[in-house]
C-alpha cells in the first residue's frame, strides 16, 4: 500500500531555511523582550538616581539589543520567504505530476475546475499560513512566555492575573475554530465551481456571444460570486470575536495591573521603572496575542486548503502498470473478448455490453452509430485510458493491462473529433507526435493529411505561430494538422474518432487513400458519421445501445443490416438534393 504523503513531505531541498527561521525568531524575540527590563533599569539606576554612567551604559545597551533584534528580524525574513515560496513551488510542482499520472476517472473526481483552484487559491492559502507558523506562530507564544516570566520577576503577585485569561481565550479561540472551519470547507468547493463557471464561458465564449447570452452568463457568475461572498461574510463574522475577546481580557489585564501596581508604589514595594516594563511587556504580550489571532485566522483557513491538496497528492491513478510489464507491442491486432465498460464500475448502468471483435494487423475498421451509442468508449479502451469493467482487451497478443502504459499509448495514436492544438508553432504541435521528427518527416505527413497545401499559404509557413486551443485555424486544419501529428508516431493502431468530420468529402478521400497505400501495415478504426469515410473499410461495425448489432463490409451491411442502409440511403439521398 502506497504511504499517504504529507504537505511536509514537499518542504524538500527548504527545510534549512525553515528550520533557521524560527531560530532567528527565537534571537529577535530575546532581544526584544530585553530592551524592556534594560530600560527599567535605565530609569531606576540612570535616570531617578542621575548617574550620566548608567544613563550611557544602559541606554547603549538597549541602542545594541535593538540592532541586533533588528538584523535576526531581517534574517527570519528573509529566510522565511525563501521557504514559503519554495515549499508553495514544491506543492504545485508534486500536485501537477500527480495530476499527470491521474486516468480520466480521476480527473472526474477532482473536475479540471476543482483541480485548478487546488493549484492556485489553495496553495497561496498554505504558503501564507506556512510563513506566519515558521515565523509569527513562534515569535508570539515565546514572547508572551519570555514577557510573562519576566512581569513574574519584576512581581509574581501581579503576573499571575494573566494566568486567569488563559482558559478563558483557549475556550474562546476553540469555539471559533470549530464553527469556522466547515464554512470554509464549503466555500473552496464554491471557488471550485466558480472556476469551472469562467472557464466554461471562455472556452465557449463564441457560443456566449452567437446567441447574445452574455447577461445570462453575467447572472450565472453573479450567483456563485455571491454564494462565496455569503460565506465568507459568515465566516468572517465568527472569525471577527477573535479580537473583542482578546482585547477584553488583555485590558483587564492592564486596568487591574494600573491599579495594583499604584498602590504598590504608593506602598514602596515597587518602583516606577518596574511599572513601566511592566505596562512594556502586558503591551507585547497583548501584541502576541492578536499575532496568534491573525495566525489561527489563516491556519483555520488553509486548514481546508491544506486537506484539499493532500487529496490530489495521495489520489492514485486506478489503471497501474502490472509488476513486470510488457515494454513492446508486437503488432496492430485486436481482440475485444466479452467486453462490457460502466464508467460508473456498476454492472446496471454499462454503456459497453458483451462485445467482441476480431481486428488482424493493417485492417481498416470503420465504426459507424449514432450519438450515445459509446463508439469512443469502445476505441478509448484500446490505449487503455480506461480499463474494462468485464472481459478484456487485447493488443498484439497480450492484455492491455499487462503492458507498459507508455509504451502501449506510444503504439496507439488517437485524433479526436475535439482536437487540441497547444501554443506554439506549427513544428512544436507536430513534435507531440515524435521529439526529434525533421522538417522533412513533418512535410511529408502534414502532406499525407492534406495539411501542407494550407501550411504553405501562412507567410510563416510551418514557424506560424498557433494560438492556445488552435482559435486561428479553422476547425478542417486543426484536424488535418492532429491527423500529421499522429501519423509522426508511427504508430502499429491509429484511431480516428470523427476526426474528418470538419473537411470536404475530397480531402476525407484523399487522407483515406493516402492511409491505405503509405501505412498499410497500420491497423485502423475510422469513427464516422458519413457512410463515405468507411465504405472501403475491411469490416465495418454498426453500433447501437452500446453493442455491435452488425459487422461485415459495406455491401454485407447494405443487404443485411436495416440501420446501415437507411443511413446510407438517406445520406446519399441528401448528397443527390445538394447536388441538383
Amino acid at each position: 500500500m502506497k504511504k499517504k504523503r504529507s504537505l511536509a513531505s514537499c518542504i524538500q531541498e527548504f527545510w534549512p531555511a525553515a528550520i533557521l527561521t524560527p531560530i532567528f525568531v527565537i534571537g529577535e524575540v530575546a532581544f526584544d523582550v530585553l530592551i524592556p527590563l534594560m530600560t527599567g533599569k535605565l530609569l531606576d539606576e540612570g535616570v531617578k538616581a542621575g548617574s550620566m554612567h548608567h544613563i550611557a551604559a544602559y541606554g547603549l545597551t538597549v541602542v545594541g539589543m535593538a540592532v541586533l533584534a533588528l538584523i535576526c528580524g531581517g534574517l527570519s525574513g528573509r529566510f522565511g520567504a525563501k521557504a514559503s515560496t519554495g515549499f508553495a513551488r514544491n506543492l504545485r510542482r508534486e500536485m501537477y505530476r500527480n495530476v499527470q499520472k491521474f486516468s480520466f476517472a480521476n480527473i472526474d473526481k477532482f473536475s479540471t475546475s476543482g483541480i485548478i483552484t487546488r493549484l492556485t487559491t489553495d496553495v497561496t492559502n498554505v504558503q501564507m499560513a506556512f510563513m506566519m507558523v515558521i515565523r509569527i506562530a513562534v515569535r508570539s507564544p515565546i514572547m508572551l512566555i519570555c514577557a510573562w516570566v519576566l512581569t513574574l520577576r519584576i512581581n509574581p503577585k501581579l503576573a499571575l492575573i494573566f494566568l486567569v485569561v488563559i482558559p478563558i481565550l483557549g475556550i474562546g479561540l476553540a469555539l471559533i475554530m470549530t464553527r469556522a472551519h466547515p464554512i470554509f470547507e464549503r466555500v473552496f468547493k464554491r471557488y471550485d465551481h466558480l472556476n469551472n463557471v469562467v472557464q466554461e464561458n471562455l472556452l465557449g465564449i463564441r457560443v456566449v456571444k452567437s446567441f447574445v447570452r452574455e447577461d445570462h452568463e453575467v447572472e450565472k457568475f453573479g450567483k456563485v460570486s455571491q454564494e462565496i461572498y455569503m460565506d465568507f461574510s459568515k465566516a468572517e463574522r465568527i472569525l471577527a470575536f477573535n479580537m473583542p475577546l482578546m482585547q477584553i481580557c488583555v485590558y483587564a489585564c492592564m486596568i487591574s495591573v494600573s491599579w495594583i501596581g499604584a498602590n504598590l508604589i504608593v506602598g514602596g514595594s515597587m518602583t516606577t521603572g518596574q511599572l513601566t516594563s511592566m505596562f512594556s511587556y502586558i503591551m507585547m504580550m497583548l501584541m502576541s496575542l492578536m499575532m496568534l489571532s491573525m495566525v489561527l485566522t489563516m491556519i483555520i483557513m488553509a486548514r481546508a486548503s491544506a486537506e484539499r491538496i493532500t487529496e490530489i497528492l495521495n489520489e492514485e491513478s486506478d489503471l497501474k502498470n502490472g509488476s513486470q510489464p510488457i515494454e513492446e507491442v508486437k503488432d496492430g491486432s485486436v481482440v475485444f473478448e466479452n467486453v462490457s465498460f460502466s464508467y460508473a464500475k456498476d454492472p446496471s448502468k454499462e454503456c459497453l455490453k458483451n462485445v467482441n471483435l476480431t481486428v488482424k494487423s493493417g485492417e481498416t475498421v470503420g465504426i459507424l452509430g449514432g450519438t450515445g451509442t459509446s463508439k469512443t468508449t469502445l476505441v478509448q479502451l484500446i490505449p487503455r485510458l480506461y480499463d474494462a469493467t468485464e472481459g478484456r482487451v487485447l493488443v498484439g497478443g497480450a492484455d492491455v493491462r499487462d503492458y507498459d502504459m507508455d509504451a502501449l499509448r506510444d503504439q496507439v495514436a488517437m485524433v479526436l473529433q475535439k482536437n487540441v492544438l497547444f501554443s506554439g508553432t506549427i513544428k512544436d504541435n507536430l513534435r507531440w507526435g515524435k521529439k526529434d521528427a525533421t522538417d522533412e518527416e513533418m512535410v511529408r505527413m502534414c502532406q499525407l493529411a492534406q495539411a501542407d497545401s494550407f501550411i504553405q499559404e501562412f507567410p510563416d509557413k510551418y514557424d506560424t505561430y498557433i494560438e492556445q486551443g488552435g482559435s486561428n485555424v479553422s476547425g478542417g486544419q486543426k484536424q488535418r494538422l492532429c491527423i500529421a501529428r499522429a501519423l509522426l508516431k508511427h504508430p502499429k493502431i491509429l484511431i480516428l474518432d470523427d476526426s474528418t468530420s470538419a473537411v470536404d468529402t475530397k480531402t476525407d478521400a484523399l487522407i483515406r487513400k493516402a492511409f491505405l497505400e503509405e501505412i498499410p501495415d497500420t491497423t485502423k478504426f475510422i469513427i464516422a458519421q458519413r457512410v463515405s469515410s468507411i465504405e472501403d473499410a475491411d469490416k465495418i461495425l454498426v453500433m447501437d445501445g452500446g453493442q455491435i448489432v452488425a459487422m461485415g463490409t459495406h455491401d454485407e451491411l447494405l443487404k443485411t443490416c436495416d440501420i446501415y442502409r437507411e443511413t446510407y440511403e438517406s445520406q446519399m439521398k441528401g448528397g443527390s438534393d445538394n447536388e441538383q
